[in-house]
């Protein structure tokens, strides 16, 4: 049988991308050291061969994870070969990244949602829902994504988007084709991702980013950022994210097929009807999740607990679930998305080789320096659009500690408010709207295959320039209004 025109196209694609990759990586590994960064202060950030390799294979790991040049996992674990291939870092430690307490947590959400599934409590949620929302397809989006951000302002997002996966897959049969793309299924796990982000920028709660960003800040400046005072000024940012994603999603972008589900009232009610009460495994589950968000929230408030890593509760209840025998073997081998789980191994590698090597200070004391004499809105604006391409790269609490502490120091060079510094960093980190190693819920979202990684980040192009345009708009106009001006005496 002979090979369709259009597989020899698209294989001559994903050849050109992946030897764009190597070609980006050698680059870097031919070319001359390249000249220090020096930061306001005088301090000078060189760049050694190791840290200028890192950067070439963060271009070649960017390449390859946009075009899907191979498995976005297998990827990751090039990230890992390179690194100790090239003497980037030694082996023990690019492939002691993968088992990162980071990504150890992002199994154990996996592993909540699974047992939301398997207890039966996404089906009950989502015909919940349904009832309330209608068969409208725009309300269904809208319910879904609302849901979403409200949850995350308690729970990690990435866990939240496990448990809101398996109920939108739900919804997904009801829509029909839930086996093939469509509009509404782009729209729906995209935008789950998206409202995720925006939802946890709102509290502490909903990622460790801002409890990290906060810390750094008390650092620099001296000042504090209250519970209280943080919801304050993120909430309309991150809710008008959420409505703005809904309407552009659903009236831009991808525009449902369907304006209404038909007979899905009658369903809802037919299946509501067999649900019976609620048994005692679902009861479990819940109970068992309700306490991991318990220890996690209290972890900002009693000291004891706070040293404990965020993985810890949820391993715990992991292997609770296979303790009582809701979870088998087979769950672990079939029911975890072991793809994920590596490709989140392979940007916490990443992310540790710019970090360790000094490539990520250095690249980002060269961008900032660059806008040190410009406009405060100017350099504000740069320091969003770093965080925002940073995080999508690396886990945004690395961002935020690498970008942070070198952007209040131009900050107060230049007079800037340090506060109005800290929230456009933050509202950055939430959104990485570009690639799937952003953040957890982008990576969930992907396991439908209702979108590839190129049609992810081309809808997230225009996305990242509306939130800019939003961190322009807030800092001139609203955080002032709620006593965030943009310039200090």
């Amino acid at each position: 049988m002979g090979i369709e025109p259009v597989n020899i196209a698209a294989e001559g694609r994903r050849l050109g991308f992946a030897f764009l990759g190597i070609a980006l990586f050698s680059l870097f590994y031919f070319m001359p050291a390249l000249q220090p960064a020096i930061d306001p202060t005088g301090q000078v950030f060189e760049l050694t061969r190791e840290a200028q390799l890192a950067i070439g294979l963060f271009l070649l790991a960017g390449t390859w994870w946009v075009f899907e040049v191979i498995p976005i996992g297998v990827t990751s674990i090039t990230i890992g070969v390179f690194q100790a291939a090239f003497l980037i870092r030694p082996a023990t430690d690019a492939f002691a990244n993968f088992m990162d307490p980071s990504v150890l947590f992002i199994l154990g959400s996996l592993l909540i949602g699974l047992a939301f599934t398997k207890a039966g409590i996404t089906t009950r949620l989502a015909f919940k829902m349904l009832a309330v929302v209608g068969n409208d397809t725009r309300k269904i989006l809208l319910g879904v994504f609302v849901v979403t951000a409200a949850l995350t302002h308690v729970m990690a997002h990435t866990a939240v988007a496990a448990t809101m996966y398996p109920m939108m897959l739900v919804i997904m049969t009801m829509y029909g084709n839930e086996d093939k793309p469509s509009n509404f299924g782009k729209a729906m796990f995209i935008g789950m991702a998206y409202a995720a982000g925006a939802g946890s920028m709102v509290t502490m709660l909903g990622a460790a980013r801002a409890p990290v960003a906060i810390g750094f800040f008390q650092e620099f400046t001296g000042n504090t950022v209250t519970f209280i005072e943080l919801s304050k000024v993120m909430l309309p940012f991150g809710w008008v994210t959420v409505f703005l994603v809904w309407f552009l999603l659903c009236y831009v972008f991808y525009k449902p097929e369907k304006q209404k589900i038909e007979g899905m009232q009658e369903k809802v009610e037919e299946v509501q009807s067999q649900m019976g009460p609620i048994t005692v495994k679902e009861i479990f589950v819940i109970f068992l999740t309700l306490s991991v968000v318990a220890v996690l929230a209290l972890q900002n408030f009693i000291p004891a607990l706070a040293s404990m890593n965020k993985a810890v509760p949820m391993l715990v209840a992991g292997i609770l679930l296979f303790m009582t025998k809701l979870f088998t073997v087979e769950d672990l081998e079939k029911g975890v998305p072991w793809n994920i789980v590596l490709l989140f191994g392979g940007a916490m590698s990443i992310g540790y080789a710019l970090w360790e090597t000094g490539a990520a200070h250095w690249m980002a004391v060269n961008w900032l320096a660059m806008f040190e004499d410009a406009h405060w809105l100017v350099f504000v604006l740069a320091i969003a659009f770093l965080v925002a391409i940073m995080t999508n790269f690396i886990m945004n609490v690395a961002a935020i500690a690498i970008t942070l502490p070198v952007a209040l120091v131009v900050a107060e060079y230049m007079g800037v408010n340090p506060y109005l510094i800290l929230y456009s960093a933050l509202t950055m980190a939430a959104l990485p709207f570009l690639l799937l190693v952003g953040a957890a819920p982008n990576a969930i979202a992907y396991q439908s295959k209702q979108f590839t990684t190129g049609q992810f980040f081309m809808v997230g192009i225009p996305f990242t320039l509306i939130v800019l345009v939003m961190v322009a708009l807030f800092a001139l106009v609203v955080w002032p209004l709620l006593g965030v001006p943009a310039l200090v005496n």
